[in-house]
């Protein structure tokens, strides 16, 4: 992965999202030598997306199956809904 300063991404943001955008490059975005963001295509951000989305579901799915849990049906009866 490319490192970059934050003041080097303001002398050369058009190059470096070209690079992001159709090179596929991601870049990790640095201040006073720390990691502070990164830039990424949205191609890789929807599938970031994508695998949170399915790490919630399994989450979810767990979470249902543990004793004690209730269906949505049956807390909506036992509040009266």
């Amino acid at each position: 992965m490319t490192t970059l300063t934050a003041s080097k991404l303001r002398t050369r943001l058009a190059d470096t999202l070209n690079r992001v955008a159709y090179g596929g490059e991601r870049i990790l975005l640095q201040r006073r030598g720390k990691d502070i963001a990164a830039i990424i295509s949205t191609d890789d951000l929807e599938l970031l997306e994508k695998l949170e989305e399915q790490a919630d579901l399994r989450a979810i799915q767990a979470a249902l199956k543990e004793p004690g849990t209730a269906d949505w049906d049956q807390v909506k009866g036992n509040l009266g809904l």
